[in-house]
């Protein structure tokens, strides 16, 4: 299948074979790092996990990231037993058992633990939580700046705090998860979603922005992840003196906005370049996306 211009997509590196997975504070060969069959995790998507960008030495918005995962375990009454100092060593720990300084996404993903029996009820844990670390090197792919990916808008919508709070970080993906197939069965790269009242939210994966008359526009994020890269984009965009729009937005202004873009920990700014068959401004990346992307990295990277 092709992945050249997912929002997700990397290039293939195979130092990855190789790579060295913290499994609650061991470090394993990327075969041997498993959890059990009975993990809560693993049969009821029980925990939750967030995705860092390690850049020239540095974790980009590192403490914001852990603030999220800290957070999110509170709201589901689960205790990481590392604490916040355990977690901030573990990671480092990652990072130089592996020889990595640039070009890496790591993925920390903290679940129930072991049960009993594969159940929904907490009550049945027989462990602490379960605590791993992945880093893998990966560098999205240069397709999807330089050409712009393709949306559909899917039939799934998001979900407002009353049923699945989309602020928490969960495992459990199941319907962003369908929408991204719809999408991709349509021929596209990613999938837009629209809240319960019929407004543009986000992507599956990545948080939406259109371009229009010089002013940046991005929904509520009330039905919708609030992203941690699409916050800074924000706050380096009003820092430059550009106005930001968090607002409710139609898909008939979607369609006829100059340019449109996502934002995520890995790609950070990724332009959009169609949408629903829909050419987007010119058909290619636009130039305030351009700035915006420059303006991001120069606020969150550290010195190159």
């Amino acid at each position: 299948m092709n992945t050249a211009t997912a929002a997700q997509g990397y290039v293939p590196d195979p130092r990855n074979e190789n790579v060295l997975v913290w499994v609650n504070g061991e470090l394993v060969p990327r075969a041997q790092a498993v959890v059990s069959v009975f993990d809560a995790g693993f049969g009821f998507g029980d925990g939750v996990w967030e995705g860092l960008r390690l850049v020239r030495g540095r974790i980009l918005q590192r403490e914001a990231h852990l603030d999220r995962l800290f957070e999110g375990a509170r709201s589901i009454a689960l205790e990481i037993p590392q604490g916040r100092d355990g977690i901030n060593a573990a990671i480092d720990g990652v990072l130089a058992a592996n020889g990595m300084e640039d070009g890496a996404h790591l993925r920390l993903m903290v679940t129930r633990g072991v049960k009993a029996t594969a159940n929904q009820d907490p009550r049945f844990i027989l462990s602490g939580p379960t605590v791993v670390i992945t880093a893998e090197y990966k560098t999205p792919r240069p397709e999807a700046r330089a050409k712009g990916l393709t949306l559909f808008t899917s039939t799934f919508r998001t979900s407002g705090p009353d049923v699945f709070d989309l602020h928490l970080n969960s495992h459990s993906r199941l319907n962003l998860i369908q929408a991204l197939i719809q999408a991709i069965n349509a021929g596209a790269d990613e999938a837009l979603m629209l809240d319960p009242r019929g407004f543009v939210a986000s992507c599956n994966s990545t948080n939406f922005f259109v371009v229009r008359k010089g002013e940046v526009w991005t929904s509520t994020s009330n039905y919708s992840f609030k992203g941690i890269t699409q916050a800074a984009v924000i706050a380096a965009a009003r820092a430059a003196g550009i106005t930001v729009r968090e607002t409710d937005m139609t898909l008939a202004q979607v369609y006829s906005a100059d340019e449109s873009f996502v934002t995520g920990t890995l790609g950070g700014v990724t332009p959009v370049t169609k949408i629903d068959g829909r050419v987007i401004g010119s058909g290619i990346p636009g130039p305030l996306t351009a700035r915006l992307r420059a303006l991001y990295e120069a606020s969150v990277y550290p010195p190159g």
